[in-house]
């Protein structure tokens, strides 16, 4: 047998040598990879995460908190996958997440700042309010705690003062954390407090009433303990009563059962949302003051000074759909609220107000029950949602009578506005969600609740906009609903399902504050 060539044995060298580097190079490989967890590949964040964001110990990208209730007096604040649609990691190995040392029994009302990577979460059942560090998942504590059933929290994004409306106790509450103090005013009957974003001003409200009321801040140096002027301000009341630092007062105007206030975007312009007879008063409509004499640092001269009505407009607006919730795009203001009918029944509507001549441009049906949630989202949309729906003209009629409506305000131009019929709207015109039909064995809610109404899912009572994903979480009828806005239809909730009632819910990674 002849010995190889030298050209053989070279050969063979080098191919030894590949073996072995090939051999070496997967074992690095091998050995870099197992440095991290599976979950890493399907949890990966990006080297420059938006605005800075840390990632938080989840490993999600796209979280919606939900606040649960499992029998009124023990609650949770559950995390979901909002890309995926789930409550547990793909690999099944983590079954949930939640927002970690949160136990308040009843998280109804939850405020969301995602700039601010912060949160603060109501609990009806304790008069808790909790802040919710969102980078590190966890309860940050009680900021504050409240009657028992505050009508209304109002925390402006600086974070200046948190507001609460204490409607048992009839008081206007006040925490200033700058000098971390807090001040309880007397107002009996107040039910609901608005704060604008550059917390300069806030506007309280009073059931069955027709007067509007603002919180304004005594210069010290100018008015220490002197009686005679702060009783020239006209106010309801001015606390500490020995030496005052706060004080409410009402506002001149003309108001008809004021329930709301909506903030215009450039900052110019409070509308505050007359109920009229929805709320037992004679005309819905929408008064607009300017928010310059509405500064807490503007003291009254007389109960009747400063005027804050916009001059040389038709104030108030009238609004012959009625008014309880308003949201703006910058150029049309939408507002949701109810008419009463010849039967005595109210149904819902939608009108639109044009902001440069603040007239009133249309009015079309949408779901009944009181309005409480507004909110854009993808693909041009408008959602509508309210509460106690059953029991309006669309359920008199036996038509879809659930509390969702989706607006495509692509196409609301080419609706007829209030002139068709409640049971085949054009598909131009608002559609309620979801598109049942009463009676009907097939066309039925895809996603029962646990009480099983295969037509109504109950009072919406949470929404957020998951941006850029083409979908909408939902608190509807105590569970939780996702809905798709190309079309309206629902989508898969079986892995979003919590146990327990939802009440809530928040998209904690918006990019900015103003898209929940």
């Amino acid at each position: 047998m002849q010995p190889p060539s030298p050209a053989r044995r070279a050969s063979g060298v080098a191919r030894r040598s590949r073996l072995l580097y090939g051999l070496l190079l997967a074992l690095s490989t091998l050995g870099l990879c197992s440095c991290y967890p599976p979950y890493y590949y399907y949890y990966k964040f990006p080297q420059y995460n938006f605005a800075g964001r840390p990632e938080p110990p989840s490993m999600l990208a796209q979280r919606v908190m939900i606040g649960v209730s499992a029998n009124g007096t023990s609650g949770s604040l559950q995390i979901v996958d909002a890309q995926r649609d789930l409550r547990n990691n793909i690999q099944n190995t983590i079954p949930e997440w939640s927002i970690s040392g949160y136990s308040s029994g009843y998280p109804g009302t939850i405020m969301n700042y995602p700039a601010e990577m912060v949160g603060f979460v109501y609990s009806n059942s304790d008069g808790s309010l909790t802040k919710i560090n969102y980078s590190t998942e966890t309860s940050a504590g009680q900021v504050g705690t409240f009657q028992s059933g505050a009508g209304a929290i109002a925390i402006p994004s600086s974070f200046g003062h948190y507001y609460a409306a204490e409607e048992a106790a009839g008081l206007l509450e006040i925490f200033d954390n700058l000098t971390g103090q807090s001040y309880a005013l007397n107002l009996p009957n107040v039910f609901k407090v608005m704060a604008n974003t550059g917390d300069t001003v806030a506007l309280a409200m009073v059931h069955n009433s027709n007067v509007l009321y603002r919180v304004f801040k005594l210069n010290q140096n100018e008015y220490p303990t002197q009686q005679a002027a702060i009783a020239a301000t006209g106010s309801v009341d001015c606390e500490p009563s020995l030496d005052p630092v706060y004080c409410v007062v009402q506002v001149p105007g003309s108001y008809d059962q004021p329930t709301n206030v909506y903030f215009s975007l450039d900052g110019t312009t409070a509308y505050v949302l007359n109920c009229g007879p929805e709320c037992g008063g004679t005309t819905a409509s929408v008064t607009l003051l300017e928010q310059g004499p509405l500064n807490e640092l503007v003291i009254p001269s007389s109960p009747v000074q400063p005027n804050p009505m916009v001059p040389n407009v038709p104030n108030p607006v009238l609004v012959p759909g009625g008014v309880t919730d308003a949201i703006s795009d910058g150029t049309t203001l939408y507002l949701s609220g109810q008419q009463i009918q010849p039967d005595g029944l109210f149904e819902g509507f939608l009108s639109t107000m044009n902001q440069t001549t603040d007239t009133i441009t249309g009015v079309y049906p949408i779901s009944d029950g009181n309005h409480s949630k507004m909110l854009f989202a993808d693909n041009n949309t408008l959602w509508v949602g309210s509460q106690l729906c059953a029991t309006g003209e669309r359920a008199k009629q036996g038509v879809n009578y659930n509390c969702l409506t989706m607006v495509n305000l692509s196409t609301l131009a080419a609706c007829p506005h209030a002139s068709y019929s409640l049971a085949s709207p054009p598909a131009a015109c608002p559609q309620i969600i979801p598109n049942v039909t009463p009676g009907s064995p097939t066309a039925i809610v895809p996603y029962p609740n646990q009480n099983n109404n295969l037509y109504y899912y109950g009072s919406l009572t949470g929404i957020c906009w998951v941006q850029n994903f083409n979908k909408v979480y939902t608190a509807y009828g105590g569970q939780v609903h996702i809905f798709s806005t190309v079309d309206g239809s629902e989508m898969d909730n079986e892995f979003v399902v919590v146990q327990g009632t939802a009440l809530d819910v928040a998209y904690m990674d918006a990019l900015s504050d103003g898209a929940n």
